[in-house]
């Protein structure tokens, strides 16, 4: 700071010299006072994404003024009463048709249970004298629900023995006893029922083991959380096979999405329980048939996954960490990025941003179309030549639009904004972004692993942690088969309930290869529900 003197001098040139230090003084200080407000600007909008993501509303969805207006408390139930409305149920009429109101049926394939109502013997007597006949009847269905139902198998064993010779000429000893069928584990009190509930319970529900070993101290069963765990783990160590062929499905696939979300581990090896490690998916397999997989991994680097995919020859379909860029640059890989994540770079920015907001409005216009363009290609279930063919005469202008909007803006947005970093984001992985343009194959997004991963993050919510990193192995072993499970269409328990008593009896990889949840017809567990008491 320039300090002006009590008493001005005289000297006309001396006066001017102390100007010119004020004015460049001034100039110096609005410079940083500019500088300072941006900086404001920036953190303002890096506090606003942060809340946004901590408290806010997660979907992307680009609303208008009038939709995206919050509805105030006391008209909740009027604004959300169409969430409550039973499904449409469209009646043809001769001259129109028309909307009716009903509920949708329930599954066929739930057992019924029928209670009759009759009027009483005085009111089946007309008024005339004459006895009512019964035309026709009118049926309502209810759901009811019954608690689990829980028994106990008492396995006898009939025992034989020889009484003329004493076992003097048998071969094996005197006493022949049946033999117990094979078990995923064979000691202690569990069944391949009672295994299945438990995993698909954490795994798929996520129900913590604490939370049941409560609800089984209800019902009179003494089962400790520990107990529970180590069912877990041995059912894990009893599919490692399973689960090895499923991961040469996985490499064998044509194309392969990747993802990665933080947990936490106890008990690693020279790391702090506080420090976080990484649930990695993969997800692979054919159109109609995936394969999803999970590993756990105490880094995020990327000599894991290239590790993991050592020899894999393909298509990778990732965000824009550069973790994966080593895998991406092997030779007979291609590595194709994800037009989400760039949606949601410029959601970010149009809704928690504080400059350029309508350019980051006008690009998400822009990728709104292309999103278009996938809608119809699901909708119709073109093949991969049709989705080439209309992605080329569509989609591709609009990538090229706004590939020219970006270069064309980079340089007069402030680069520490939400807008521009999203164009740096952007423009970072815009080769990967085109290459969906020139095969069919390639999705426009990794949103499928995305939704691979979310019943993990919803599980972690529940159970915090992992004990020990066997228990996170073995927790992304078991989330692997169930989620490649419902992936096929399969229900997780009666598939697992399949699974555990088939498989301790395979004795080849060949038997084991048809028990893949992504192998394993449909119609088998069916069946296999229908037969069990």
């Amino acid at each position: 700071m320039i300090a002006i003197p009590e008493h001005l001098p005289e000297d006309i040139e001396v006066l001017k010299d102390i100007i010119l230090e004020l004015v460049s003084s001034n100039k110096s200080f609005s410079n940083k006072i500019e500088y300072l407000e941006r900086e404001i600007r920036y953190l303002q909008e890096e506090n606003k994404l942060l809340l946004q993501k901590m408290f806010g509303s997660k979907r992307e969805k680009i609303t208008s003024q009038e939709e995206d207006i919050q509805p105030t408390l006391f008209d909740e139930v009027e604004t959300c009463k169409d969430l409550e409305e039973d499904a449409e149920e469209e009646i043809v009429v001769s001259s129109h048709t028309r909307k009716k109101r009903g509920r949708r049926p329930l599954p066929e394939e739930l057992p019924r249970v029928e209670i009759i109502h009759d009027i009483s013997e005085e009111e089946k007597r007309c008024r005339c004298g004459c006895e009512l006949k019964r035309i026709g009847e009118e049926v309502s269905e209810k759901l009811d629900i019954i608690p689990p139902k829980i028994q106990v198998q008492r396995h006898i064993r009939y025992k034989y023995a020889c009484k003329n010779c004493e076992g003097v000429e048998s071969e094996g000893g005197a006493v022949k006893t049946a033999s117990l069928p094979a078990q995923m584990i064979p000691q202690g009190i569990v069944t391949p029922g009672l295994l299945a509930w438990v995993i698909v319970s954490k795994f798929c529900d996520g129900l913590p083991f604490y939370r049941q070993e409560k609800l089984f101290e209800r019902i009179g069963v003494e089962l400790s959380r520990s107990t529970l765990s180590n069912w877990s783990i041995l059912a894990y160590r009893g599919c490692q096979r399973l689960l090895g062929l499923l991961k040469e499905e996985l490499k064998s696939s044509p194309l392969v999405g990747m993802d990665e979300t933080t947990v936490q581990v106890m008990k690693e090896e020279n790391r702090k329980d506080t420090t976080k490690s990484y649930m990695w998916v993969f997800r692979g397999g054919t159109r109609g048939r995936p394969v999803i997989l999970f590993r756990y991994n105490p880094g995020r680097g990327e000599d894991f996954v290239l590790k993991e995919f050592e020899g894999y020859e393909g298509i990778i379909v990732t965000d824009g960490y550069s973790g994966y860029n080593k895998l991406g640059n092997k030779e007979k890989v291609l590595h194709a990025g994800c037009w989400a994540h760039v949606r949601r770079k410029f959601f970010e920015a149009s809704t928690n941003g504080k400059d350029n907001k309508s350019f980051a409005n006008t690009v998400l216009s822009m990728i709104k179309n292309l999103y278009e363009v996938e809608s119809e290609i699901r909708e119709k279930g073109y093949s991969e030549v049709e989705i080439q063919e209309l992605r080329d005469s569509r989609s591709r202008p609009v990538v090229m639009k706004i590939g020219e909007l970006l270069n064309k803006h980079k340089n007069n947005i402030a680069p520490k904004s939400l807008t521009g970093k999203a164009i740096s984001y952007t423009l970072g992985i815009w080769p990967k972004l085109l290459l969906y343009l020139d095969n069919g194959i390639i999705p426009i997004d990794n949103n499928l692993v995305e939704n691979a991963i979310r019943p993990f993050v919803v599980g972690r919510k529940n159970w915090l942690f992992s004990g020990s990193p066997g228990g996170a192995d073995a927790s992304a072993g078991l989330y692997s088969i169930i989620e490649t499970a419902k992936g096929n269409g399969l229900e997780p328990y009666w598939y697992m309930r399949y699974l555990f008593e088939k498989l301790p009896d395979c004795q080849s990889d060949d038997e084991i290869y048809k028990l893949l949840p992504n192998k394993i017809d449909p119609d088998v567990i069916s069946k296999f529900r229908s037969g069990v008491n």
